[in-house]
Order: structure tokens, then sequence, then C-alpha cells
């Protein structure tokens, strides 16, 4: 059975640090991209961070230097560090292949506050 199941979110100050765990189970993993998402009250999804097979990294410009995208492949698990947290970083994250999407899981809420 494909299923995507989010978590490590929660509730943390400006300036704290989260760390998020997608475990991704019924596709050959090792051979995805995987991307986070986040989506945001009255907004649009938008891609946060992208991870290849090889592990090579992609960003969007607001995460850059704050956020790391890692995987292990031998837990099909791909990992969101999150690091110095902005109020603006307040949304459900989400994970998901890159190019073959799969069911959507319900995400993980990550709350910052000021």
């Amino acid at each position: 059975q494909v299923q995507l199941a989010e978590s490590g979110g929660g509730l943390v100050q400006a300036g704290g640090s989260l760390r998020l765990s997608c475990a991704v189970s019924g596709i050959t993993f090792s051979s995805k991209t995987i991307n986070w998402y986040r989506q945001s009250p009255g907004k649009q999804r938008e891609l946060v961070a992208t991870i290849s097979p090889s592990r090579s990294t992609n960003y969007a410009d607001s995460m850059k230097g704050r956020f790391t995208i890692s995987r292990d492949n031998a837990k099909n698990t791909v990992y969101l560090q999150m690091n110095s947290l902005k109020p603006e970083d307040t949304a459900v994250y989400y994970c998901n292949a890159a190019y073959s999407p799969l069911p959507w899981g319900r995400g993980t809420q990550v709350t910052v506050s000021s």
C-alpha cells in the first residue's frame, strides 16, 4: 500500500528548530526524488525542498541556509531539519514524490510563535 506519513511538527518559538520526518511505503523509495511542501491557511501549497536519489538538494529561496533536507534509504524516510524558524514558516508540511505524485498524506502542523 502506497502511503506517506509526515511527523515531527509542533509548536516552537521563533528562532527554534524542528525536525520533520516523512516515512514512505509502497514504492521503490531509493529511486525517487522527494519534495517537501507546505501550505498556510488561505495560500497555495508551495515547494520547500527537494532531494534526488543521488542526494542532490534544492531549496526555495526563503529556506536556503535554514532548512536541510536529507534521506535515509534504509528507513524509506526523508527528513527536513528546520532551524531559525520564523512565524511565517507556520504551515502544514507535506512530502511527496516529485515526478509521480502519490496520494497526499495528512501532513504535520508546524506553528512558530513570535
